[in-house]
């Protein structure tokens, strides 16, 4: 009996981390491109970039860590693939202005476009952010319906490239980020959150 309650606290632990689409730690990365790496003006690309970016934003992050991880337990989300994309998308708010970025049609942390959806909340609100989040929600099932032998990491890194890109331009695993702005997003979005994990989301 005790053995088994360990497993089932285990098992707890480790949806409670990862959520239920996938364990990010688990996804191969290539990290940030050059381009991306161009946002701070970094010397390299890749991973290292990636963390740096992440590293650079966490300050910022941090202002919004409860809200995340609150909508991190309440959709059943990664914490850290939540904070991975608002680095990636807001740099955790700092080039927004009065919450809106993409030349005013992109709305929030999670820049939410006000072509295609609705914005609920106020820019850095726990409503917008899991507003965000149920949006990656539909583009994970939107990926498994396009491509249901993908594994479930396989899934997870679809979905976030078509949070950016759509689930029309993912045309397959290898090239998952042929059609993402950088032709990086999921792999950066990846990287910065597996730099976010560690710091606790």
């Amino acid at each position: 009996m005790f053995s088994v309650l360990l497993t089932l606290a285990a098992f707890i632990g480790t949806v409670s981390a990862s959520g239920c689409y996938g364990n990010v730690m688990d996804i191969p990365t290539t990290g940030a491109s050059c381009a991306t790496a161009q946002q701070d003006k970094l010397p390299y690309c890749g991973v290292r970039a990636s963390e740096r970016l992440a590293e650079t934003d966490l300050k910022n992050m941090n202002k919004y860590k409860a809200k995340i991880l609150a909508v991190a337990r309440n959709k059943c989300v990664d914490g850290a693939v939540i904070a991975g994309i608002i680095s990636r998308e807001s740099r955790a708010g700092a080039v927004l202005i009065n919450g809106w970025g993409d030349h005013y049609n992109a709305f929030g942390l999670m820049q939410i476009d006000k072509r295609y959806h609705k914005i609920r909340g106020a820019w850095n609100s726990e409503e917008n952010i899991s507003e965000g989040t149920q949006i990656l929600i539909e583009m994970y099932s939107a990926i498994k319906k396009k491509f249901p032998r993908w594994s479930i990491n396989e899934l997870l890194k679809g979905a976030i490239a078509a949070y950016n890109a759509g689930p029309g331009n993912i045309r397959g695993y290898p090239e998952v980020d042929s059609r993402t702005t950088g032709h990086d997003y999921s792999n950066d979005v990846v990287a910065r959150a597996k730099y976010y994990r560690k710091q606790g989301y």
